[in-house]
């Protein structure tokens, strides 16, 4: 496995392209691997490709990049990049193996995390209708879908709670009578935005209905319960929409002081 930073050079038409939709950005990360056609899926339970966009201003923009193979990111420093500085000692990006950090993992550790993800759940609008998959919009409801006690359990990890002097109130502020989430955990959302796009014209032309996509940036400090489990997370990713960005879990040492970016 290996963890690939790429920064994007927002002033590029091409760039500007690759940004404004989910669809072409994935397919020019999937490029980057020659031993992977963009029609494979990987098999449950194997590592896949995944990315991630960190905009951390206007002007820098960081896409991060999981995956199974080294790949090879020349045509996005050609189309998004600064190709005229590149050379063979830095090539415009960066790669490293991820097996140090997956290997080092024990149940205790903590760590600081960032995760842009796709909180759904299903809701059903009338008795007997069919139930429907519906994007959480509040902040409240979006960190209740990465503390459910369930996911956590099967993701490897729990996130960390704030000593008690750092909350707000000392029973915490709350919402319809319960401990409000952003005072209780060491979790933020940094970003929220409904991402909409066309999808590709099939093999008879005509064009699928366009997609939405509500994603979500957390930022926080959690706590590994489960290596195994932790280890298929960073591999696999989380939630749904991880073609379109979503899903890849980032950890940093939590003296880091700044971005929990790695």
């Amino acid at each position: 496995m290996f963890l690939s930073r790429f920064r994007v050079n927002t002033a590029r038409p091409g760039a500007r392209r690759l940004l404004s939709s989910p669809q072409a950005m994935h397919a020019a990360v999937m490029s980057s691997f020659p031993h992977i056609l963009p029609s494979d899926s990987p098999q449950p339970g194997a590592p896949r490709v995944l990315w991630r966009l960190d905009q951390r201003s206007r002007a820098e923009v960081l896409l991060y990049v999981v995956s199974p193979d080294r790949p090879d990111l020349t045509h996005l420093v050609e189309q998004a990049g600064w190709p005229a500085v590149a050379d063979p000692d830095n090539p415009g990006w960066q790669t490293r193996p991820y097996a140090p950090l997956l290997d080092r993992l024990t149940a205790g550790d903590r760590w600081a995390f960032r995760l842009t993800a796709n909180p759904v759940h299903t809701v059903r609008r009338k008795e007997g209708e069919p139930r429907k998959l519906t994007a959480h919009l509040t902040p409240v409801h979006q960190m209740g879908w990465l503390l459910d006690e369930e996911r956590q359990r099967r993701l490897g990890f729990r996130i960390c709670e704030k000593p008690a002097d750092r909350r707000l109130l000392p029973e915490g502020t709350t919402h319809k009578g319960r401990p409000h989430p952003g005072d209780r955990y060491e979790l933020v959302i940094r970003d929220t935005r409904s991402l909409a796009f066309d999808k590709s014209r099939g093999s008879d032309g005509r064009r699928d209905k366009p997609v939405t996509v509500v994603t979500v940036a957390f930022e926080g400090r959690l706590e590994v319960t489960d290596p195994a489990a932790m280890r298929q997370t960073l591999t696999q990713g989380i939630g749904r929409a991880r073609a379109y960005g979503c899903g890849l879990l980032t950890l940093a040492p939590v003296t880091q002081p700044a971005s929990p970016a790695p």
